[in-house]
Order: structure tokens, then sequence, then C-alpha cells
């Protein structure tokens, strides 16, 4: 991102494109209809991200935020679910989750995006997700021998799945998925 580019610009373009996420859904956004909507010039546009999917990830990145950062309460399962829970809350209020759903389709013929999407959104929750359960293995909150990487997977593996599917994604299915997950690893 060059540093010479104007704030109140750049941030017209990423609120453009979030709203529009969640009105249009991603395939009918257009960079066209983004720099209408926020204000600018396709070229400010195109002189900022390589492509509409850049400047959603962009947006979508911004507005998912601290949400994704895992609190440090002492238990290891509460600060799961309040992440989990900020999560969907983000997901099911915001246009975070068609705009994710659009991200992943795009990136599928669009390796550089996918990447980005990697680098920006998952590996973060993976690191802090791996990080976190190392301090409570440490502290005693679950079994030393528990495999991290697959308590990952079940449990974010669950929401993707629900969020790439359209099934509802609420907190009582956050719970139910908390108590069949870490059952076995306390």
């Amino acid at each position: 991102m060059p540093a010479s580019r104007n704030e109140q610009s750049r941030r017209a373009i990423l609120d453009a494109s979030f709203s529009m996420i969640g009105e249009l859904g991603y395939d009918n956004i257009s960079i066209e209809a983004i720099a209408r909507r926020a204000g600018v010039s396709k070229q400010t546009i195109y002189r900022w991200w390589p492509s509409k999917g850049a400047v959603i990830l962009e947006a979508a990145t911004e507005r998912l935020g601290a949400v994704v950062a895992i609190p440090d309460t002492g238990d290891v399962v509460a600060d799961i679910r309040t992440q989990l829970t900020g999560i969907l809350e983000v997901i099911t209020t915001t246009g975070f989750g068609p705009a994710y759903r659009g991200l992943i389709a795009a990136g599928q013929s669009d390796p550089d995006l996918l990447r980005t999407l990697f680098d920006q959104i998952i590996e973060p929750s993976i690191q802090d997700f791996g990080s976190r359960t190392a301090l409570a293995m440490q502290r005693g909150e679950m079994r030393t021998d528990a495999d991290w990487q697959t308590l990952r997977d079940l449990l974010y593996g669950v929401v993707e799945y629900r969020l790439f599917h359209s099934m509802p994604l609420e907190p009582g299915y956050v719970d139910a998925i908390l108590e069949v997950v870490f059952q076995g690893v306390r």
C-alpha cells in the first residue's frame, strides 16, 4: 500500500466495498461500481489495489480486526468461545460472511488472492490458536498431549462448513462444538 494514499478516499473505497458485499454479493460487484459509490475514479482504486478481490479482502480484514484475537483469561474454552462468538457476530451481522465466501471462490482462480487471504486472515488465526492452546497446556487447562491442530480443524472447520453452506451460525452451536471438542482434552 503506497504511503501517498489519501486516507479519506481509501476509507470511502473500503466502506463502499464492504457495504456492497452485503447488498449485492461478491460476483455482482465491480471496480466501476465501487468507484461510483466511493466517489473516486477506477484509476484511483487500481493504483492502490490490483483487483476487486484485493479491495474486498482489505475491507473484510479491517472489519474482522481484533475479533480474531483469542483473549487470555485463564480459561481456554471461555476464551475460544469469546473469539468464535465474535467471529460469528461479524459473519452474521455484517458483509463479512458473503465477502469471505466470495474471496474463497475467487481465490480458486487467483492464487495471489488466495495466498493473501491465507496470510492476512487464516494464518494469524492459526498461530494465535496454537499459542493459546500451548499456554493452556502449560497451565494444565488441557492435556499436554492434545493435538492443537486437530482441535483447530474441528472447531473452525465446522464454522467454515456452515458458513459456506449458508447454514445457521448461532452462539448455542458454538457452545455445543466446544463441549464436544474439549471434552476429550481436559
